[in-house]
């Protein structure tokens, strides 16, 4: 700056011109798209939550545009379409064919999953440390965890020999999760099968040919249409007699699916602050805790091994 123009600028209040006080500028609103399955309102509640600790808040300075499709992916393709019409700066997504939607539906709008599967597997992303492209946030994938699952309802039922794994048709993952599944039961002799809906009101025949096939015990998968039907799972679990294994803590007790949701509040943050969210490594879990519900146990007549017990992070009496 010359120093006659500096001189000039700061000598204007001296000869009695008035200065305008600046204008406040209003509040920059952010425009989210949410898709999902299935409304979870403990899921929906976690990320608000999330959001609000970083600064983002509803009618103030956000503005949500929630959409839940069901299970079929011909609705979902519709719904995402929709959404990026609306051009939000982010889409958060729940569950693999929610995602898988989204990603069908735009290449540039970022994606923040909250949370899927495994994305590298079922190719929505390049790798968890390097996503590339238009998609990152959480997985709760761990391979290794399904034969953890097969053998603690091997310890907890030695003479089990038939076992039942429930997955969502509809899902990409499911397949995936059946071949960890049915290898794990294989190797501890095991005689495995699969039973799949695409409706929850198919659950009900579904729990009945489970038992109606023999089968000891059964492992549900995660899945977001499944989580939103929790206590009809379970209820049906009980009522068949079933001694039954879950992914996430929910169908128990605890709040894994919704922390890890309220994590992928913070890609969003990143997102909107300008860092690619191909550059953002997708998060895994770090913490796994094994939940066992005694109340359930004693209804299905099983005395749970003081081993297991020992195990337990959290019993619930």
């Amino acid at each position: 700056m010359r120093r006659r123009d500096f001189i000039a600028f700061v000598g204007i209040p001296a000869i009695g011109w008035p200065l305008s006080a600046p204008a406040q500028q209003p509040p920059k609103i952010y425009r989210l798209g949410y898709l999902s399955t299935a409304r979870i309102p403990n899921l929906i509640e976690a990320l608000q939550a999330g959001l609000r600790e970083l600064g983002y808040i509803e009618g103030k300075n956000l503005k949500v545009e929630y959409r839940f499709g069901g299970p079929h992916s011909e609705r979902l393709d519709a719904i995402a379409s929709e959404l990026v019409e609306l051009r939000p700066d982010v889409i958060v997504t729940v569950g693999t064919p929610a995602t898988f939607a989204a990603k069908r539906a735009t290449t540039t709008i970022p994606i923040v999953m909250a949370p899927v599967g495994d994305p590298v597997r079922i190719g929505l992303v390049a790798s968890l440390a390097h996503p590339g492209g238009n998609i990152t946030g959480v997985t709760l994938y761990g391979s290794e965890l399904w034969g953890k699952r097969v053998e603690m309802l091997k310890e907890l039922l030695p003479a089990i020999a038939h076992l039942g794994v429930l997955g969502n048709a509809a899902n990409p993952s499911t397949q995936f999760w059946w071949e960890e599944t049915q290898r794990a039961a294989q190797a501890l002799g095991l005689e495995p099968a699969l039973f799949t809906v695409r409706e929850l009101n198919e659950l009900t025949a579904a729990f009945a040919a489970i038992q109606r096939n023999g089968i000891d015990a059964v492992v549900v998968e995660s899945d977001a249409v499944f989580n939103s039907a929790q206590r009809q799972i379970t209820t049906l679990a009980i009522e068949h007699q079933l001694p039954a294994i879950y992914e996430v803590p929910e169908f128990v007790n605890g709040p894994s699916l919704t922390e890890m949701t309220r994590r992928s509040a913070t890609f969003v943050d990143k997102i909107l602050k300008g860092v690619k969210p191909g550059d953002l490594p997708i998060e895994q879990p770090t913490k796994y805790e094994l939940v066992i519900n005694l109340k359930s146990a004693k209804a299905l007549g099983l005395t749970v091994p003081a081993s297991l017990l020992a195990r337990a992070d959290e019993v619930i009496e």
